[in-house]
This record gives C-alpha cells, sequence and structure tokens, in this order.
C-alpha cells in the first residue's frame, strides 16, 4: 500500500464518524487570557488602526508583524525567524495569536513553551522535529465518485415484526435524470440522522457512504412550512447524478509521519503518545510529498511555529534551530521573551534575551513598548465586555490606575474577581468599593515582595533564620541567584 493511499484511507476513517455537519449541542465558551484577539488589526495597507480587533497600541509591532503575516500568506519563503521581544505585559502573546487569527484554520499554526520540551518523554531535540512538522500542511487531493440530486421520495420499510434490519428506496433527480436507489439500514440512518427529507438537495460519498445535505430546492422555496430561518436555497443538479469530485485533504507532515510509522499510529494521533519518530520514515515521507507535488497531487501549506518564552531553550535546542532553518520544509518561527541580558541556559556565558549571537542574526526583531495610560484603559475596557461586566466610569479609571502603578495582568485578574463581589451584594454594575474590596484581599508583587521582606524570618527556611553553621547563603548570594 502507497504512502498516499494509506494516509488518505485512515484520513477517510478520521472523518466517517463526523457525519453530522451539525449538531444540537450547547457549545461551551470559556474566556481565556487572549480569548478577545480577532487579528492584528490592519488594514489592507498593512497600517496598523489603534484599536480594532482586540487589539490596542503597539502601532509599529503590528505593522511589522503584518509584513512577516504577508510572507507567511505567500508561502514562498522558508527558514524565516521573528523575535518579539519586550518588557513582561506588553502583549507579546497577543500580537501572536493575532498573526493565528488572520491567517485562518487554513494555515498550520503550532504554538508551544520553551519550558514544554522538557517534560515529553522524549529528547529535546525530537520534540522541536515533531513542532516543526506540526507546522507544515500538506493539501493533498485525490478524486472521488459522488451521487448528487435533489430528493424526490423518501421510502422506508420497517420489519412487521418491529425488529430487523430497515429496508428503503430514495428517489433523486437532476435536471437532466432521475433514479431510485435501494437503501440499507446504515443509509437510512444516516439520512434520518441528517433529517433529509423530500426537496433537500444532497451528495452521497460512494466510497464512505458520507451524506451531506446541501441545502433545499428552490422548486420547494413556496413550502413554508418546512422552512426554517436558517434555511439555504440551492439550484437542482445539473447532468448525470453520478460524478467525479476532487476531494481536499490537509494534514500535517506530522500526522503523515505517525500514521506511516507504526501500526497503531493512527490511533496515536488522539492518545498523544506518538514517541520519537525514526528520520528514514521523514525522509520517506519527504520524498513522496515531492513526488505528489511534481505529479499535481499535494501542494505544500508552510505554517508558523511560535515558542514562547524561547529562552527556556538550552543550547542543544538553539543549536538545532541553526540547522533546521536551513532546510527547505522549515516553518516560519516566531519566538517571544521577556529577558534581557541574561544566561544562556546550558552555557556559562551571558547574551541578548538569553539567546546565542548566531541564532539572534538570523532573526528579524520586533520591540514591543509599555503602554500608554489610554491604551491600558481601552485594554480594560475590551476586557470587561470580553467578560461581560458592567463597570461604572469611575471604578474602570481606579482599575487603570492600579494597572499602571501595579501591572496590567493584575488589573485584568481584578474584572472577574471585582464583578463576584459586585454580585455577592446584589449590584448590578461594579463600582469602587467593589475595585477597592478586591484590591485589599489580593496582593500584586509589590506588596507581595515588601510583605515578605518584612515578615521574612518568620517563614520556613528563611535566610535570616538559618542557625549559623548551616551554610546559609548570604543576602547578597541571594541577589545573585535571583
Amino acid at each position: 500500500v502507497t504512502v498516499l493511499q494509506r494516509t488518505t484511507e485512515k484520513l477517510k476513517m478520521a472523518a466517517a464518524p463526523r457525519v453530522p455537519e451539525t449538531q444540537d449541542i450547547t457549545r461551551i465558551e470559556r474566556i481565556g487570557a487572549h480569548s478577545h484577539i480577532r487579528g492584528l488589526g490592519l488594514d489592507d495597507a498593512l497600517e496598523a488602526r489603534m484599536v480594532s480587533q482586540g487589539m490596542v497600541g503597539q502601532v509599529n509591532a503590528r505593522r511589522a508583524a503584518g509584513v512577516i503575516l504577508q510572507i507567511i500568506r505567500e508561502g514562498k519563503i522558508a527558514g524565516r525567524a521573528l523575535l518579539i521581544a519586550g518588557q513582561p505585559g506588553t502583549g507579546k502573546t497577543a500580537i501572536a495569536m493575532g498573526m493565528a487569527q488572520s491567517l485562518g484554520p487554513d494555515t498550520p499554526f503550532t504554538m508551544i513553551s520553551g519550558s514544554e520540551i522538557y517534560s515529553l518523554e522524549m529528547s529535546r531535540t525530537e520534540a522541536l522535529s515533531q513542532a516543526f512538522r506540526r507546522s507544515i500542511g500538506v493539501r493533498i487531493k485525490e478524486e472521488t465518485e459522488i451521487i448528487e440530486g435533489e430528493v424526490v421520495e423518501i421510502q422506508i420499510d420497517k420489519p412487521a415484526s418491529g425488529s430487523g434490519d430497515k429496508r428503503g428506496k430514495l428517489t433523486l433527480k437532476t435536471t437532466e435524470m432521475e433514479t431510485i436507489y435501494d437503501l440499507g439500514t446504515k443509509m437510512i440512518d444516516g439520512l434520518q440522522k441528517e433529517r433529509v427529507q423530500a426537496g433537500d438537495v444532497v451528495t452521497i460519498d460512494k466510497a464512505s457512504g458520507k451524506i451531506s445535505k446541501l441545502g433545499r430546492s428552490f422548486t420547494r422555496a413556496r413550502d413554508y412550512d418546512a422552512m426554517g430561518a436558517s434555511t439555504k436555497f440551492v439550484q437542482c443538479p445539473e447532468g448525470e447524478l453520478q460524478k467525479r469530485k476532487e476531494v481536499v485533504h490537509t494534514v500535517s507532515l506530522h500526522e503523515m509521519d505517525v500514521i506511516n510509522s507504526r501500526a497503531q499510529g493512527f490511533l496515536a494521533l488522539f492518545a498523544g503518545d506518538t514517541g520519537e519518530i525514526k528520520q528514514e520514515i521523514r525522509d520517506q515521507i519527504d520524498q513522496k510529498v515531492s513526488e505528489w507535488r511534481e505529479e499535481g497531487k499535494a501542494e505544500i501549506v508552510p505554517g508558523v511555529l511560535f515558542i514562547d518564552e524561547v529562552h527556556m531553550l538550552d543550547i542543544e535546542c538553539y543549536s538545532y534551530l541553526n540547522r533546521a532553518l536551513e532546510s527547505p520544509m522549515a516553518p516560519v518561527l516566531v519566538f517571544a521573551t521577556n529577558r534581557g541580558i541574561t544566561r544562556i541556559r546550558g552555557t556559562n556565558y551571558k547574551g541578548p534575551h538569553g539567546m546565542p549571537i548566531d541564532l539572534l542574526d538570523r532573526l528579524l526583531i520586533i520591540s514591543t513598548e509599555p503602554y500608554s495610560e489610554k491604551e491600558v484603559s481601552q485594554i480594560l475596557h475590551i476586557r470587561c465586555e470580553e467578560e461581560d461586566v458592567e463597570m461604572s466610569d469611575d471604578a474602570q479609571e481606579l482599575l487603570t490606575k492600579i494597572a499602571l502603578e501595579t501591572s496590567l495582568r493584575y488589573a485584568i485578574h481584578m474584572i472577574c474577581t471585582a464583578s463576584l463581589v459586585c454580585s455577592k451584594r446584589k449590584g448590578t454594575e461594579v463600582d469602587m468599593q467593589d475595585i477597592k474590596k478586591v484590591y485589599s484581599l489580593f496582593s500584586d508583587v509589590k506588596r507581595s515582595t515588601q510583605y515578605m521582606m518584612e515578615y521574612q524570618h518568620e517563614f520556613m527556611f528563611s535566610e535570616i533564620s538559618a542557625p549559623e553553621g548551616e551554610g546559609g547563603a548570604t543576602d547578597g548570594d541571594a541577589m545573585k541567584t535571583d
């Protein structure tokens, strides 16, 4: 069995259970730290709007990210790397999330943290290799036979005894022909699950038996009783009922590696236990993908690999990244860090952002700047809307002042807690007393540090309370360690 056949067959198996495109379930939406980000907030000329798509300020950084975004969309340049560097809480991860939202679901976007690779049961370079290949998509094209037509009539014969296989007939038509098909139990269940009725236009995949409802025929536009608010009308298909249609599967290189590396590889995609993959397998996959590209069966979709807290990587990882960036199959790399000049992990040397100079020389560096008071106020307003919290102008002004004196993240955390305090007193709008209450309940970093400095002798293993002769570090040594 060829690699293409094995890959496409298992992709069909994965798609088989997902027959219904719409399900009657309640969607659970959780509000995350960056759930309000909808994009980079750029216009057609790649100029950043001050407030757009959840993004506020950082005009120069967003404009630079928009240029990189254009490079990614064109998909012609590989091995480019970008570093977003700035102080904590200046929107580095938000810019990366904006890039992911702007690219859309068709472009692979992998996000990992620099510390993740140390917790996996595999070597660090293998973890990076899998992240690289997860960020490169392959769009595989194949032709399949389908039946497409308007449903004229559905007849279902139930057994008289009440048990046994169901049988039925389905009458489909196009503008030129009409045919009756015999139905088995599986097809009847599929039709009932999709709620197909006379007048619907459907497609049936002959290989998998998947039924898709395209909409309702224009000839039934007067059947008001069968219409809903979301009813979509389509033309009755033309030509023959049986047609050949090009189907596109998008799969990452890593998924192809896993599928073809072992017998249970397909199930390993769901379990997450993929283990280490041999380089020979990857070389074979790369060779096959190159052949498919030449034959027109597939095309490469270069994506983005975002590594947050990149300073957590060590010198071995940096050496691997140097080599991997030179590969023609490399995705666009985006790094983020909030470190200044610090020690490079795995060495005794210091470097800017905790990274080696030879890797920094390959990067385009974007710097983020601290937010102004007006921008902080706008960000807090957006977060209030995202978390569905009503807040008075005075309370928001006080929260902005707290954010400037402490940190933006601390102020954002206060929104939800202040809302809970407000609901406890049966209030409908968060006001200043709620903000003050939360401020007194939860300490920020500065107040917590000050408390520790005053009462550290009462804590376990404090440097001051260590008896003589036990090798307790001096205050100066503690500061160096920090």
